[in-house]
């Protein structure tokens, strides 16, 4: 088929109409995230819709290995590859172009009928079009700001860079066709990961029939980390207040949580074992949690559970904030945001907050709920 034989819809996105009609009958789908667990959380939306549109298709999630984790959770995946993907490296992987084109014949092998790309506002689909386009996969669609020539059979115009990740994983397949009828993230939960709890919660020392504050301090990129000391103070702090508190980590944070609980000797810590099933479980249990931006905020914002978000300038509020459920984000203005950095080199000014107003603020969320989250956009914590 031509250029000229092809049909074109009156949208915005300019999707051609018998392209989208063979997205539609695609039934062997590919769809491609390679970040972290909170990405692949908030990709769910978009591949419900796709699955709820098309429930002849079959849908496979490329993930990375921490982002596979999260696939359980999303029940609109049937199959996970995981990948570590050259064009998602930070450096650590070798030369080895042997391993990429082994990988694009796996991909071919399974003969896709299309490759949804998913990507950040920074990140480019040209290259793992590129690399679908290889694999033989004749439908190719992805978000861009770069001229990519035909690695993309569908290319859209890029989003505002403060839209919600959320948002711009469904603007993707709503452009191609596929009804959203729920923009709101959602997980499941297994039975024996919610009976799980009341065990994981005796076994940190805590009394399973009373509410308690998860307090998360952890985050992939350090620049995303309230300082530990402090984070110790505002779990000590809510202990005073009569608060059941657990502090959370995986087993890598480990001298992160004993620098926290160093100064939180009424709190209690649970530091690795348990799977993301029973994490979330727990995320659904509690009163409250207190994190930066990070999965955790992503995981309270499917469940219902309210969030207290410490989020530092490295990110826009607007590209990873919860959007349902009540929280409050804390952050100082800075005039480096947003960096997007992974290591702050000044010291971040930007979570300079003190305990006490992290605890006050705790408190409103757990005493007098918290407001509407339009009245809480881009809200920040002046500290005089």
């Amino acid at each position: 088929m031509t250029n000229d034989e092809w049909m074109y819809r009156d949208t915005d996105y300019g999707i051609r109409t018998t392209e989208e009609e063979m997205w539609l009958e695609a039934k062997n789908i590919l769809a491609i995230r390679l970040d972290n667990i909170g990405d692949v959380v908030m990709l769910g939306p978009a591949l419900r819709a796709v699955k709820e549109t098309s429930p002849q298709a079959r849908l496979t999630l490329l993930a990375s290995r921490a982002g596979a984790t999260a696939a359980p959770l999303l029940p609109w995946i049937d199959e996970v590859i995981v990948w570590r993907a050259v064009w998602q490296d930070l450096g650590h992987l070798a030369f080895d172009p042997d391993r990429e084109l082994a990988f694009v014949r796996q991909l071919a092998e399974r003969r896709f009928d299309a490759a949804l790309i998913f990507t950040s506002f920074s990140q480019t689909p040209h290259v793992p079009g590129y690399v679908c386009y290889l694999a033989g996969i004749p439908l190719r669609a992805g978000e861009s700001k770069e001229f990519g020539g035909t690695t993309l059979t569908t290319e859209l115009k890029p989003a505002s860079d403060d839209l919600h990740q959320t948002e711009r994983n469904l603007r993707l397949v709503e452009a191609l066709g596929f009804r959203v009828r729920n923009r709101h993230l959602v997980v499941s939960i297994p039975a024996a990961a919610r009976a799980a709890v009341d065990g994981l919660l005796t076994r940190a020392g805590l009394d399973p029939a009373a509410p308690f504050v998860l307090l998360h301090p952890g985050a992939s990129a350090a620049a995303r980390r309230y300082p530990a000391e402090r984070a110790g103070a505002v779990a000590q702090q809510l202990s005073q207040h009569g608060r059941q508190v657990l502090v959370t980590g995986v087993d890598r944070e480990a001298a992160l949580i004993e620098t926290v609980m160093a100064r939180a000797p009424g709190a209690r810590a649970l530091v690795g074992g348990t799977g993301l099933a029973e994490f979330a479980a727990l995320v659904e249990r509690a009163a409250l949690v207190i994190c930066g931006n990070t999965l955790p905020l992503h995981l309270a914002d499917a469940l219902g559970t309210p969030v207290l978000g410490l989020y530092s300038g490295t990110d826009y509020e607007g590209q990873w904030r919860p959007r349902v459920v009540a929280h409050r984000l804390l952050r100082r203005p800075t005039p480096c945001h947003p960096c997007y950095l992974f290591q702050c080199p000044i010291g971040l000014p930007c979570l300079d907050i003190e305990p006490a107003a992290v605890v006050t603020a705790a408190e409103t969320l757990l005493t007098a709920g918290a407001p509407h989250p339009e009245e809480t956009e881009r809200r920040l914590l002046h500290d005089r």
